[in-house]
């Protein structure tokens, strides 16, 4: 049980909020952004404070951290967030729905997993994750820190996931494939074979595009 600081006051922050009071033990105190986003003083019936000062209101003694944002930028928003709190000396927790499946799988901090996720045994999962509702993921697996799971994504067992991924909704990754760093496999697209770094690859059988990942998302 923790009191808790949630970056952020869009739709993601508020999903975290609603989480966070209705399962978990933690208590959300504060909410915070970076002082050029800081329009309004409450949110949720609880302030709102600059970034830049937060530490100072909020100490990381007493606090914990929690940055739940989207996966814009190939994830590398949230891992500037993520690194810049724990370098104010934060910690943070991870949310996992009291709806997902987990077997006791080892899973890194500030992690955001939603109801009926169904995480196999003997899967790891690194930090700074996000994996919105209904994925399956496959026994055996790795996943590294910075990654982003939509909806209904599947992944087959024995795979490894490299930092900064981003996994559209209903996409497929075959079993045994190592998706290298910074891949974008969009919505309803399927992997047969390892990726390349930063690629993108959409559709069934899949073909790669031929700009960067960190161009398109």
């Amino acid at each position: 049980m923790a009191n808790i600081i949630i970056f952020g006051v869009l739709d993601t922050a508020e999903l975290a909020h609603f989480y966070l009071t209705n399962d978990s033990e933690h208590t959300v105190v504060a909410f915070t952004v970076d002082q050029e986003y800081l329009k309004e003083y409450t949110f949720k019936g609880l302030p709102v404070v600059a970034f830049e000062d937060v530490e100072t209101l909020f100490p990381p003694a007493d606090y914990q951290f929690f940055a739940p944002m989207t996966g814009r930028n190939m994830n590398r928003n949230r891992e500037k967030v993520y690194l810049a709190a724990k370098a104010k000396g934060y910690t943070f927790i991870s949310y996992v729905s009291s709806k997902a499946t987990t077997f006791g799988n080892q899973i890194g901090e500030n992690c955001f997993i939603l109801e009926d996720n169904t995480i196999q045994p003997f899967t790891t999962i690194g930090n700074n994750v996000v994996m919105w509702s209904g994925n399956h993921i496959g026994h055996h697996g790795r996943i590294d820190d910075h990654v982003f799971f939509t909806s209904h994504v599947v992944m087959s067992g024995h795979c490894h996931i490299q930092s900064y991924c981003f996994f559209g909704v209903n996409s497929t990754i075959r079993d045994y494939l190592t998706v290298a760093e910074g891949t974008l496999l969009g919505m309803a697209s399927a992997l047969y074979k390892n990726s390349d770094p930063w690629g993108v690859y959409i559709g069934n059988p899949p073909k790669k595009l031929p700009q960067p990942s960190y161009d398109t998302y």
